[in-house]
């Protein structure tokens, strides 16, 4: 059984197989001209980022499974797959843990401001200190603040739990179309009493861009925000103009609206105020890395049962 990982980079684990039984080529990368030649004989491809289109999967005639290294499918012609009889798996829950604690990790950093004080450590503002510490921005514990979830699947409940471990007021925000629960608000009214907001939505015409200057406009000045969903859920340009002028206290983002993103990003500026900037790393520990290989190993193995 022939078996194609096309961008087999994107996941630092490498996957293993019985070459008795499977022939596995991987692939550290696969630009869009190159997928209906590696993909045209392949029982089994799995794709992380790499898209596959109508067109290339109909020119795939042996192909029996599409496997994502990722949560989603949206990279996938799922209606073409379903018509040709091709099968589409995705690794759901692997890397839910990881993100959530991410979310905590920079929660923290951006509260007590570690960036700022971990570098006056070591640039010279401690050392001309006049006593045996130096104090700049305000530090601002995590428990006891209300920390508002956007999205309730499986990383937002994941994060919402690790909150009330902590201390936290977890609140989140009311599904579209479905009725509000005790734990629940609106969108706007929890907007304006959070003290941090982590968003885990999926990317869509409706939440396109949903954290812009009207949003941030309703959130208290020293609030913070966490992005680990999509990159585009956040207006790149108002958060920049928040940031720059105090309105917002602070925001941890692990995804951008373009990845990679150009070096002249507006969110890459390094003179932002408490802005943490990460690559896309959330999902990313030891163990989310070796979940999702040992499951997309499962798939593949699947196929010869």
């Amino acid at each position: 059984m022939k078996v194609v990982f096309l961008d087999a980079a994107t996941l630092p684990t490498d996957l293993r197989f019985d070459q008795a039984t499977i022939d596995y080529t991987a692939w550290p990368s696969t630009t869009p001209e190159l997928v209906a030649e590696r993909i045209r004989e392949a029982t089994v491809v799995i794709t992380n980022k790499v898209r596959l289109d109508a067109a290339q999967l109909r020119a795939a005639g042996q192909l029996r499974l599409v496997a994502v290294a990722a949560a989603g499918t949206d990279n996938i012609d799922r209606e073409t797959a379903a018509e040709l009889g091709i099968a589409v798996a995705n690794v759901p829950d692997y890397g839910s843990d990881s993100v959530a604690e991410h979310v905590i990790a920079t929660l923290f950093a951006l509260r007590r401001h570690l960036v700022t004080y971990a570098a006056a450590a070591v640039d010279g503002r401690w050392s001309a200190s006049g006593h045996f510490c130096w104090t700049g921005p305000r530090i601002r514990d995590v428990g006891g603040s209300v920390f508002g979830v956007v999205g309730r699947g499986r990383i937002g409940e994941a994060a919402a739990r690790l909150a009330r471990g902590l201390g936290m007021q977890v609140l989140f925000a009311q599904a579209p179309g479905k009725p509000c629960r005790d734990d629940e608000l609106p969108l706007g009214e929890l907007l304006e009493c959070v003290d941090a907001l982590t968003l885990h939505v999926p990317l869509t015409p409706a939440t396109r861009g949903m954290i812009g200057r009207e949003a941030l406009a309703r959130m208290k000045p020293d609030a913070v925000i966490v992005n680990t969903g999509r990159g585009a859920l956040v207006d790149a340009e108002a958060l920049v103009e928040a940031l720059r002028l105090g309105r917002i206290g602070g925001a941890a983002l692990d995804v951008l609206d373009v990845e990679p993103p150009p070096p002249d990003h507006p969110l890459l500026a390094r003179d932002l105020p408490n802005l943490l900037v990460t690559p896309h790393v959330a999902w990313a520990s030891e163990h989310a890395q070796a979940r999702l290989a040992r499951r997309l190993e499962e798939l593949v193995q699947a196929q010869l049962d």
